[in-house]
């Protein structure tokens, strides 16, 4: 506005000017009381005229004149006139009506109640008043009836998920995200209260000596399935919480009553059940389910174990073992297993696996290929003489075999066997060394003198059983020391191999009762009677399962020490200097994603280096790596 023309106006604006000035500047409060009383009518319930609150809203707006440019108008007087005590007001209304409330019913209750006069206020703005009071208008509402009895709500978070109400804590998350910081003491106590289920639940299921993988690895997803949905449903997903459950499923899962001993046993129990889950028998339990979400589920108890490296050895052994003796259910479900692996750790992690797949498929084509040559290199009577086998050539590096720990002198018509195929394999690989797995061998035989039917009975046994039963051609009694003669086998061996034939009655002890031992003699049933065609006498002996599992460990441990080693050499040589307790906090870091490792064993780790002068101490403080 121009100097000279200041408080010169046109009509209509010079109207609204004098208005304000002899009219609303006297009226305006009482204007106000009115529109305030009509307001608390309509939230007690009453019917209104809300036309005339929206007449004097517009009024309000109408006289906000920019005193600089009288063309253009503001909503300074409405602000000041019109929302300050109706914002006033709201807030005292609501402080006074949730106090009543709350002292007459439950929290429950007041939440419904509460959700109930937020989303009449959010109409209420677009009945009669401005969009602008919107924000500062919910503010108001929130403090009053949330923030001001935050305390009370939260104290009743506990009791809802003591009683899995989903619903009510969906309002009660609703409520409180309304309000800064309003969740954070929930997310603390929804950690607590899932971490504890876990514990409990594992605690309900220990009352046996012995855990079943299947049932300790369901309990672990029943309790995650449980609040993985409440999370979805009532926290509408949210990354705080989805976090807080997160970290309440890694300690249940990793600091239980079962893992009492260490966090080794979380992960063996889940590879346990992977094992039974892949094979034949357990793929017939559960042929209805659909095996690729069971998987999937596997994957999420995966995600929580701590010590991914003993998943890992436990997994590659139970894989082993189904390949070797072909007990897998499906190849689809084994290569799916792996990519999830692979997926979840890198190709490093499962790079062993899939090479073992590998070594299965170049065996099928060497086996071929061997049929082949004995067709060529033998004349046809000594072919029909051969027996019918199958070679698995497996590479040292890629599995978790090792050489049989006994003598063994195998059957003269089995030694004429492997040694044809030796003969055959070096002309193929020429400077490879084959190392035979008898323990892992297993074959057929038939009994001449058993038959169930029209057909000899077959007996399936191990390579070291097939020896033993095959003394028997050339006499009917052997001692004890007759056996260990022939075989060569260390007692620890021959005893649970004859134990089994002796417990299926295929052989009689003596004296009867007896444990195989020297002293004690056997000789062939000839009274057995079955009506099975086949009986599987290749049985896993409980204390050589026992020493497996404590042998994994070992070599657990032997591979950690490897590993820290290589991950310290490694941080070394890129930074060539480093102070001792910096060294520590990046290689657990580097390794942590395999296990935790703890500082005691980093620090003898680091003690190894610098006798193997790959490191030196500069000082107190500082290590330096040497080239």
């Amino acid at each position: 506005m121009d100097e000279g023309k200041k408080n010169v106006y046109d009509i209509y604006t010079l109207h609204l000017v004098r208005w304000k000035e002899d009219m609303f500047n006297h009226t305006h409060k009482e204007v106000m009381k009115a529109v305030l009383r009509l307001v608390e009518k309509q939230r007690n319930g009453e019917t209104i005229e809300q036309s005339q609150i929206k007449q004097i809203v517009n009024s309000f707006v109408s006289l906000g004149l920019d005193e600089s440019d009288s063309t253009k108008s503001t909503l300074d007087v409405y602000r000041e006139y019109f929302e300050k005590p109706f914002l006033a007001a709201t807030k005292a209304y609501y402080e006074q009506e949730s106090k009543v409330f709350l002292a007459e019913n439950s929290v429950v209750e007041y939440m419904k109640k509460a959700e109930l006069r937020l989303d009449e206020e959010k109409d209420r703005v677009s009945l009669y008043l401005l969009n602008e009071i919107t924000q500062p208008l919910m503010r108001t509402c929130e403090e009053a009836l949330i923030a001001d009895h935050s305390l009370l709500l939260r104290d009743e978070f506990q009791s809802l998920l003591d009683n899995d109400r989903q619903e009510d804590l969906g309002r009660m998350y609703k409520l409180l995200a309304r309000i800064p910081d309003g969740l954070d003491p929930l997310r603390t106590r929804f950690e607590t209260h899932v971490r504890k289920s876990g514990l409990a639940a594992i605690e309900k299921t220990t009352d046996k000596e012995i855990m079943e993988p299947k049932v300790y690895v369901e309990t672990l997803l029943d309790v995650h399935t449980q609040y993985q949905s409440l999370v979805n449903m009532a926290f509408n997903g949210e990354a705080e919480f989805v976090r807080s459950l997160d970290n309440a499923c890694r300690e249940f899962v990793n600091r239980n009553k079962v893992c009492k001993s260490g966090t080794t046993k979380s992960p063996e129990l889940l590879a346990k059940y992977c094992d039974t889950l892949l094979k034949r028998s357990g793929a017939k339990n559960s042929e209805e389910d659909d095996v690729e979400k069971q998987l999937t589920h596997i994957m999420t108890v995966f995600k929580y174990i701590e010590d991914k490296d003993v998943f890992q050895k436990f997994y590659t052994r139970g894989l082993a073992r189904r390949l070797v003796h072909q007990l897998s259910a499906s190849d689809d479900a084994e290569t799916s297993m792996i990519s999830k692996m692979k997926e979840a750790c890198g190709f490093e992690y499962t790079n062993k696996l899939q090479r073992m797949f590998q070594d299965m498929q170049l065996s099928k084509d060497l086996n071929s290929n061997y049929k082949e040559w004995l067709n060529t290199y033998l004349d046809e009577p000594e072919n029909k003489a051969v027996v019918d086998t199958y070679f698995q050539i497996l590479g040292t590096s890629f599995w978790p075999l090792t050489a049989p720990n006994t003598k063994f002198s195998p059957p003269e018509i089995i030694s004429k066997t492997y040694d044809r195929f030796q003969k055959f394999y070096l002309t193929k690989h020429q400077g490879r060394k084959l190392t035979w797995l008898w323990q892992l061998s297993k074959g057929e035989v038939r009994v001449n003198y058993i038959k169930p039917g029209k057909v000899p009975l077959t007996l399936q046994v191990s390579a070291y059983q097939t020896a033993i039963l095959l003394l028997f051609n050339d006499a009917d009694t052997l001692t004890y020391e007759d056996i260990e003669q022939g075989t060569l086998l260390f007692k620890e061996q021959l005893e649970p191999s004859v134990a089994l034939m002796v417990k299926a009655k295929i052989l009689n002890i003596q004296p009867e009762g007896a444990k195989p031992e020297k002293g004690t003699t056997f000789s062939l049933n000839y009274g057995f009677r079955t009506k099975k065609m086949k009986i599987n006498l290749n049985l896993a002996v409980k204390s050589e399962a026992k020493q497996e599992v404590e042998d994994t460990h070992k070599t657990i441990e032997e591979d950690r020490k490897l590993l820290l080693q290589s991950a310290i050499v490694r941080i070394m040589k890129s930074r060539k200097r480093m102070k001792h307790q910096l060294l520590i906090t990046e290689t657990i870091e580097q390794i942590k994603n395999r296990f935790m490792p703890h500082v005691a064993d980093i620090k003898k780790c680091i003690d190894i280096l610098l006798e193997k002068e790959y490191l030196e101490r500069i000082d107190s403080e500082d290590l330096g790596y040497l080239a």
